[in-house]
């Protein structure tokens, strides 16, 4: 069988935990990796592989896995698909969503590629939970709580801030879907903390959450991974009242992150061409494998 040949843009959190899975998925080769600086300070544990400035220097690339920040990656991803690459990304702006979809679906289908967009675990995995319950219970309310732990979205968004000399943004839930936003951060010299704090609060990733901006002397020393979720709907199947699904994890969040990133890589290659959610791609083809075995087994 002939692997998929995947190439890693960025390699920050998500992109060393996408090179660890793509190592153990059976179905995948690493074509190599995109980084700023090309193979300039390479860490050691990549420094097997093809490290390089511009896709064009790998070779044949079927799928590259965008590890960009959210608000890089409609730009990542245009000339990208204008090759005829398929592209994954996990963009996690949830109000933009359906327009990037809009404008990577146009070009995908012109160059007869595909993009998997906002394919993290949310927006991502928890999509596809909050689709089945409410299938099985159309009229009713879900909530997502999130956390308590670190959201890599909201941090990469603080640290682009100006002033913001390094960061940490965890999520604490408060209940019912509603969360706080605990920001902490050490800011660079010369900038007043009140005015950097302000435009925290003011960026879109805050603006609608009850947001706490703390100043502090190392943000390393709070660091962990660690996150979670907990999706409730209670809702009505049929005419029956009162049905109650609850779905719960603890998660490390750059590792889930990049297993979905490379199972939606995967399904990218089973869908025409064009720009899918993850609500759109039938789960059995995010596993590698024969799908009448995987019927067998998990049916």
């Amino acid at each position: 069988m002939e692997k998929i040949r995947a190439a890693v843009v960025g390699y920050g959190n998500i992109g060393r935990y996408v090179v660890e899975t793509l190592r153990v998925s059976p179905d995948f080769e690493i074509a190599g990796i995109i980084r700023r600086n090309g193979s300039e300070n390479c860490p050691d544990e990549i420094k097997d592989l093809k490290v390089v400035k511009d896709v064009k220097e790998l070779g044949k690339v079927d799928v590259a896995i965008l590890c960009t920040p959210t608000r890089k990656v409609e730009e990542h991803a245009i000339p990208l698909l204008e090759m005829g690459i398929n592209t994954v990304d996990s963009f996690d702006i949830h109000t933009n969503i359906v327009e990037l979809r809009r404008s990577l679906d146009a070009v995908a289908k012109k160059h007869g590629a595909v993009s998997v967009i906002s394919a993290g675990w949310d927006p991502g995995s928890d999509s596809v939970v909050r689709a089945l319950l409410e299938a099985i219970a159309p009229k009713g309310i879900t909530y997502t709580n999130f956390g308590p732990g670190m959201s890599m979205g909201h941090t990469v968004a603080v640290k682009a801030i100006d002033g913001v000399k390094a960061a940490l943004s965890m999520t604490i839930p408060t209940g019912t879907g509603v969360h706080r936003r605990m920001v902490y951060i050490e800011v660079k010299e010369g900038y007043d903390f009140d005015k950097v704090a302000a435009a925290i609060k003011a960026d879109p990733y805050f603006s609608h959450d009850e947001t706490h901006v703390i100043k502090v002397d190392d943000v390393d020393a709070l660091i962990d991974m660690g996150h979670g979720v907990n999706l409730t709907r209670k809702g009505v199947s049929g005419q029956t009242q009162n049905q109650l699904f609850e779905f719960d994890m603890k998660i490390n969040n750059p590792a889930l992150t990049a297993q979905v990133m490379v199972c939606s890589a995967r399904a990218s290659f089973r869908q025409k061409s064009g720009c899918y959610t993850l609500i759109e791609i039938p789960v059995i083809d995010l596993l590698p494998g024969d799908k009448e075995d995987l019927i067998r087994k998990l049916v």
